[in-house]
């Protein structure tokens, strides 16, 4: 079995349930028959969750690279660009769904609304990216 392969394989798939996560949840909050106030404390640990696994298994891209190589991914330009938004992304998602959790149930419908759109955003954002590093490293 090629080890590496298989490293960089299992990161993938933890990168990938992050991003499920990060998209999936905002949108269930979101969809128009959507749950009630006291029905989103779970989405809303299981973005902050997912952005938390976005952000650890991108450092173990890196990490697995430089097990394997003795250095980082050798990326420039867009791929810098994108890496750098995808972890933005990432550092605004883990604050806003923070946020939905101290605010709790009691939060305004607006404000609530608005901070789902934004994590909604982030992770559009960070998905859009991800091609973008993905093709132009």
């Amino acid at each position: 079995m090629d080890w590496q392969n298989a490293t960089y394989a299992l990161v993938q798939v933890a990168h990938n349930f992050g991003a499920v996560a990060v998209v999936g949840a905002p949108l269930f909050v979101l969809w128009p028959a959507h749950p009630g106030p006291s029905m989103r404390r779970a989405p809303a640990w299981m973005v902050l969750c997912g952005w938390m696994l976005q952000g650890a298994s991108g450092a173990a891209f890196g990490a697995t690279s430089y097990y394997w190589y003795g250095a980082f991914p050798d990326i420039h330009g867009v791929a810098v660009a994108a890496l750098a938004i995808k972890m933005g992304c990432a550092l605004a998602g883990i604050g806003l769904s923070a946020a939905l959790l101290l605010a709790g149930p009691g939060i305004r419908e607006a404000r609530g609304r608005l901070l789902w759109s934004w994590l909604l955003a982030a992770g559009a954002t960070a998905l859009t990216a991800a091609a973008f590093l993905r093709w132009f490293s």
